[in-house]
This record gives structure tokens, C-alpha cells and sequence, in this order.
């Protein structure tokens, strides 16, 4: 009498049982669920194709590489306080440009002021020079936290040279 027990039948109680399911059975059902979740996650997780759009983003070519080791020397010269490591990466135009003062200002914090930086991807604006968006990051005594979004910008200075022309 395919699933109605015995006893059931021997009390006169008419009433349908639920066929059992193999435990298994019920693993199954479960991992594939769990699978067709994990699907659509990963799937919505994808990023879509955007449309090509003519850019000025840098490939990494020698002159791009060599560009972005100038950005980092002249932050690294920000970073350690070194004003006159920092002035020898400036161009002729960016000293002519920049007062002492503001010079000095940049290469000297407050006393017990922890620095860092960071260089994001940059792009080129011409032949010979490289526009890279940085992050000017600071801690001072008081455990201030200052954040300075700005970008630097580095130019040929001579065949194998590369100079900061503009402070962040």
C-alpha cells in the first residue's frame, strides 16, 4: 500500500505519510544548490565589459618605468627629509617656479611627524611626460591622520634623466 504504514491502516487512520528520502539524496539536492549559489556569486562578481574608449594610460615601456623611479626617488627624498636629494630631482622650470620657502615647508615637517606615500598608476601627457596621482599621508605627534590627494608631474630632463616638474 505504498506509503501507508501498517499501524496506520490497523488504527483506521487514513493519512498520508511523506516518502522518505535517502540521506544522500538530500546532500545532493543541497550541494547543488550551495553549487548554483556559488554560480550566481561568482557570476555577479565578474566585472562586465565596458566599452574600449580611446586613453592616454601609460603602457609600461622604459620611459614610463623610468618616470615613475623619478616619482618615487622624489617622494622618498619627502618622506626622509632629504631637501637636498629632493632639489637635485627638480627640473630647471619647477626651482624657477617654487619658492624656498615653499620648499622648505615640504621637505620639512613638524618635528615627530611620520610620512608615507603612495603612487597610483600614472598616465603620459606627451612624449617625455607622465602625470602620476599620489597620496601625501602624514601622522603627527598628536596622531593626527592628514591624507593629501594631489599628483606629480615628471618630465625628461635629458636622454636618460627624468626630473619632477611639479610638486604634489
Amino acid at each position: 500500500m505504498g506509503g501507508v504504514s501498517s499501524r496506520m491502516l490497523d488504527s483506521g487512520a487514513v493519512s498520508r505519510r511523506l516518502p522518505s528520502v535517502p540521506y544522500f539524496d538530500l546532500i545532493r539536492v543541497n550541494l547543488k544548490r550551495l553549487g548554483l549559489v556559488l554560480l550566481a556569486c561568482l557570476t555577479a562578481s565578474l566585472p562586465l565589459p565596458a566599452k574600449s574608449k580611446p586613453s592616454t594610460s601609460s603602457a609600461l615601456d622604459h620611459d614610463y618605468i623610468s618616470a615613475l623611479a623619478a616619482a618615487n626617488q622624489f617622494l622618498h627624498a619627502w618622506r626622509t627629509q632629504d631637501h637636498e636629494a629632493g632639489l637635485i630631482l627638480l627640473s630647471d622650470a619647477a626651482r624657477q617656479r617654487t619658492s624656498e620657502d615653499r620648499l622648505q615647508g615640504f621637505f620639512s615637517p613638524a618635528s615627530g611627524t611620520v610620512q608615507a606615500f603612495e603612487i597610483r598608476h600614472g598616465k603620459k601627457l606627451k612624449p617625455g611626460r607622465y602625470s602620476f596621482p599620489v597620496v601625501l599621508l602624514e601622522i603627527t605627534p598628536l596622531h593626527a591622520v592628514h591624507q593629501r590627494f594631489s599628483h606629480i608631474i615628471v618630465t625628461r630632463a635629458s636622454k636618460e634623466d627624468w626630473a619632477v616638474d611639479k610638486l604634489p
